[in-house]
Formats: structure tokens, sequence, C-alpha cells
């Protein structure tokens, strides 16, 4: 090899370690060295707080991020917790404010079940969004979180730029309230009985969760640990308050009629308790849209997230580009020929 060509290849090399080096120290030009040789707490690009209901509840949440504020609420059988993945990615153009619902600590606890309710529900949506002096914010939710989004659009239009209701049926059915209610006090009593870290392991493996098993046994072993971390009293009352006492879908379609804001519908095909109101909302509110999963249950948003995470972008980019529109009436059929 002669002089010039084991030059350039010293010098080639010299700039691959300079590379590495430099690849191992620095952390970006967005988050440069704090100047003392450490890089800096990553924890801190995440903010977080309490933030108090009318009522007095202390209401724990969590801020990433920043631009256009988007909300999540959580499921009952999750927690701030269970929105780390759209956080992740989501994160990266809007703002992501995920809480733990009343009775799920670091929240408080009320030991009255009159502190629970789906009003309640939906009033500490709106309350934190206040404390952070957020007027209007695209809402997500799943599940108890989707009732709760859901009725947060029918009462306060004004603040949602968007809904997204994920997984949204759970004993809506007209002719099964009284079924549905007693199922829910069973299960707040077996919730009270055996505590939530040993009921967290059979609810775990109900028809509509198995799905998240089967694709991803660590992430739904993650699940299970934290669902059988959730406070016992505070999933019984919420189990009672508002789960029991919720009205069912089909009451709320007169207000559903009326509905102006720009709603994303999402289901998965094998959570059957949620596909027919899932279409009937798709049917009742003009603004709607309905994406199904298909092979998927109750927990999408953790089964699915790069879908899941798409949609909500999607969604969201769309509105703020004025792009959602009401439904073309030419589009509703009217007859069996169309």
């Amino acid at each position: 090899m002669d002089a010039q060509r084991r030059q350039a290849l010293s010098s080639l090399v010299a700039a691959v370690v300079t590379t590495q080096a430099a690849a191992q120290t620095s952390v970006g030009p967005e988050h440069p060295l704090d100047g003392t040789g450490s890089a800096p707490n990553f924890s801190a690009l995440t903010r977080s707080g309490t933030a108090t209901a009318d009522d007095g509840v202390r209401l724990y949440y969590e801020d990433t991020g920043s631009g256009v504020p988007v909300i999540f609420v959580h499921e009952f059988a999750g927690d701030r917790r269970s929105w780390e993945l759209q956080v992740r990615s989501l994160s990266r153009w809007f703002r992501c404010i995920t809480f733990n619902a009343r009775g799920y600590p670091p929240s408080d606890v009320p030991d009255d079940e009159a502190y629970y309710s789906q009003a309640r529900a939906r009033d500490d949506i709106r309350d934190v969004l206040t404390h952070l002096r957020i007027e209007r914010a695209h809402i997500i939710g799943l599940s108890m979180g989707a009732f709760a989004t859901l009725h947060f659009g029918l009462t306060y239009p004004s603040r949602a730029k968007s809904l997204m209701i994920a997984s949204c049926g759970y004993g809506a059915d007209p002719n099964r309230q009284t079924e549905f209610r007693d199922e829910m006090e069973a299960t707040a009593a077996r919730i009270e009985r055996e505590s939530m870290a040993r009921f967290a392991w059979t609810y775990a493996i109900g028809p509509a969760r198995v799905q998240l098993q089967n694709k991803d046994p660590r992430g739904w072993s993650e699940f299970v640990a934290q669902l059988a971390e959730h406070s016992t009293s505070g999933s019984a009352l919420t189990m009672r308050g508002v789960q029991k006492r919720r009205p069912s879908l089909w009451s709320l379609r007169d207000a559903m009629r009326t509905l102006e804001v720009p709603t994303l519908i999402v289901a998965g095909d094998e959570d059957e308790p949620c596909l027919e109101p899932a279409l009937m909302m798709k049917r009742t509110i003009g603004t709607a849209g309905l994406a199904v999963i298909p092979k998927s249950g109750h927990t999408v948003n953790l089964e699915e997230p790069d879908a899941f995470n798409r949609m909500a972008y999607g969604l969201i980019s769309t509105v703020e580009a004025g792009r959602w529109t009401p439904r073309d009436p030419r589009a509703v059929f009217r007859s069996p020929r169309g």
C-alpha cells in the first residue's frame, strides 16, 4: 500500500473514531450537554403536577411535548401509564397530557362513592385542562375513558377540538341494563374481597383481553403488573360509581345527533360488546368516522399501537387543517338500493 493510500485510510479511521466518540457524548442539538460534562435529566422533559378538581379532589397529571394539546383519558384497567406508547410517538408533534382518574394513586382516592360518577369523570377532564390553562384540546379516550370523552364532547363541545372514542360500549345495550349493573356490583364486591393484586390476574384474561396476551406477552405482563398496583378501594368505588351507574349510549342518541365536534370511533373486531355501539355512534354522529382494527380486542392502543397512533395523528392533523367535515347528506342510504 503506497503512502498516499495509507494516509487516506488513516484519516478515514480517525474520522470514524471521532464520530463514534461524539455520538456517545452528544444528545443532539435540541438537548445539548449542560456544561458539566453530563447529559441532561430527560425526566424533566415530562412535566408533572397535581390539578385540583372543583370538588377538591387532586388529580395527578403528566405533560409531555409542545404544540397542539392532546389529553388522554384511561380505561378502568389502566392509568396514565397505559398511554406510554402513544405519548412516545405523538409527543414528537403534539403536547400530550395524561392523568390518573380519581381513585387511581397518586391521584386522590376519596372514600365516599358520591365522589365517583360519569359526570365527575367528564368534569375531571375539564378541570385538568383548566389547571393547565388549555382552552381547547383533542380528547382521546379508551373504554371508561372513551365514555368520559364522549360525555365531555356532548357537554363542553367548545373545549374539544376532536374526540377519539376507542373501545366504547360495555354495558350500553339498553335491553340488558339490569344485568350489566348486577355484574358491575358483583365485580366491585369481588375486588374488595380479593384485592386488586389478585383480581388483576383473572380480569386480564377476559374474552377481549387475551388478544393482547397472544400478540405481546411482555406487554400483557406489564399491563397486569400495573393493574395489580391499583387501589383496591379506588377500583371498587370506580366500578360502583362510574361504571355501574353510567347511562346507556342509546339514551344519548338525541344529544349525539347535535354533536358537531370531529369524532373518530375505534373498535377492535373481537371486542364484541363494542361493535354494535360503534356502528350506532357512527350512524348517529354526523361528524363521526369509524375505524375497526382487525384481530383485536379491547386494548387496541396497546395491541396495535402503530395503527392507533397513525389514526390519532391523522385525526388531529386533518382537524387542524380544517379538513374533517360532516358526512355529506348524499352519502346517507335511504333505501336498500342506496
